[in-house]
């Protein structure tokens, strides 16, 4: 479902691993193993609001969270799973979907600029794209 003109945006370009394409989105993950991070990010040029998908697109969105969410939940177990389309920085439409453990770097603040990011292993990236 990718539209011409699709690019990620620069700064997930730069700071993001692709892990997979599903129907609708690219399946990012934050370099930053600190906490396992993952961002969905629909294939479709000039978006910045989830209501600037049709509804169908919207419909898959929801779905691909929904799966992404439950993957998430059942690999990591987490204390909370936080989700989040926010776009104050990059408005490119995208949602995070972020692991969270009560003992975690940043627990219970926000994950966002907390300390540096510590990138991924090639084998931690091998072994996460194993699950999509």
């Amino acid at each position: 479902m990718s539209t011409p003109g699709f690019e990620l945006a620069p700064e997930l370009q730069r700071d993001c691993i692709e892990l997979a394409d599903w129907p609708l989105c690219k399946v990012l993950l934050m370099n930053d193993s600190q906490y396992p991070w993952f961002i969905l990010v629909p294939r479709q040029a000039n978006l910045t609001e989830i209501i600037d998908l049709s509804d169908e697109q919207q419909i898959v969105y929801l779905t691909e969270s929904a799966k992404l969410s439950k993957l998430l939940m059942s690999v990591f177990t987490p204390d909370k799973l936080n989700v989040a389309a926010l776009g104050n920085m990059v408005p490119q439409l995208h949602i995070h979907h972020i692991v969270r453990y009560k003992t975690d770097a940043a627990w219970p603040a926000p994950v966002w600029g907390k300390f540096p990011a510590i990138a991924y292993t090639d084998e931690q990236i091998a072994q996460l794209k194993s699950h999509f």
